[in-house]
């Protein structure tokens, strides 16, 4: 049995390229990126000395330059899970990232395989463009996971600061000091803008427009409400933080009891792919007597066509909206 490496380095120059756009990510902004850092990155930055003013504009600089990105040519479809992930590299160094990662890939092609010059560059361009777009993906559900799941404790947290007193401004700023990344530097955002003069409901709207929250345009609207015709705050506040926790339950629940089905899309979909590398590991001439005759591109067109209508079908089934 003669087993083709050439899929194994295929894969092994992918997963390369994909730990190289996290290492450049790290090498460039340091861990003052990550999520899992106790203290959030505006307070990070204020501690190292920068100015208020300073912090606020690079902040908000990072989180909108994906938004007016838009218009950049094949950009479009990356823009917005990386306004949603806020990705540090503004979107031209982003594409520059995809430029080297595509060279490096090709460089990996030129060296492990044996592949016509046409095919290394469309390969590469591919590995680079789908590395970073896989990388994005998952930093932005890594990021709105975890908003999700910080919402509710920076509401209640609001709510507590306003029963004991504190105006609507000073339980913004206890949620930007005690809340991690991403809430964090998110509300430390709204009350750097409210210290400068901006109504605290329009910033809590453009932050729901721009991470495509419900919970926070349902946490915008109240405010809104709230200053219009007045009422107490506090009370609606933790109203809202009970609707957000009931609907995160709700989510969790319908999320296990969908598990299932979206494994086994998950398995009908990746096996026929499976099974195809698998044939080209263990047997790599076995379509060798067919793939000469003119019915075999169009067939494998059609068959390639058929998974990926398998693959949409199959996430449109298991994809239930809460």
């Amino acid at each position: 049995m003669i087993i083709s490496p050439t899929p194994i380095i295929y894969g092994l120059i992918f997963v390369a390229v994909l730990l190289l756009v996290e290492g450049i990510y790290l090498l460039v902004f340091g861990k003052s990126i990550s999520l899992n850092r106790k203290v959030n990155r505006r307070i990070d930055l204020l501690d190292k000395g920068g100015r208020r003013d300073e912090v606020l504009e690079q902040l908000r600089k990072e989180a909108t330059q994906h938004m007016g990105a838009t218009g950049i040519p094949l950009y479009s479809i990356l823009s917005s899970k990386a306004q949603k992930a806020n990705i540090a590299f503004s979107p031209l160094a982003l594409i520059g990232v995809m430029g080297l990662l595509s060279f490096v890939a090709y460089i990996g092609l030129t060296i492990g395989t044996q592949a016509g010059g046409i095919l290394r560059i469309v390969m590469a361009i591919g590995m680079g463009v789908g590395a970073v777009y896989f990388w994005v993906n998952g930093k932005a559900k890594k990021r709105m996971d975890l908003a999700e799941e910080q919402l509710p404790d920076a509401v209640e947290l609001m709510v507590r600061s306003l029963r004991v007193g504190h105006p609507f401004s000073s339980a913004i700023q206890s949620v930007a000091k005690e809340i991690p990344d991403p809430m964090g530097s998110e509300f430390g955002i709204i009350a750097d803008e409210a210290a400068y003069g901006r109504n605290v409901a329009d910033s809590l709207r453009d932050l729901a427009e721009r991470m495509d929250m419900q919970d926070l345009r349902f946490l915008a609207v109240a405010v809104s409400i709230q200053q219009t015709s007045g009422g107490n705050l506090a009370e609606i506040l933790d109203g809202l933080c009970k609707v957000m926790r009931a609907r995160f339950r709700l989510f969790r629940r319908v999320r296990a009891i969908t598990a299932e089905p979206k494994w086994s899309g998950m398995f009908l979909s990746g096996f026929p792919l499976v099974i195809l590398l698998i044939i080209q590991l263990v047997s790599p001439h076995y379509y060798d007597g067919v793939k000469e005759t003119p019915a075999f591109i169009p067939a494998a067109i059609i068959v390639f066509a058929l998974l990926a209508c398998n693959v949409i079908f199959m996430k449109i089934m298991t994809n239930i909206r809460v």
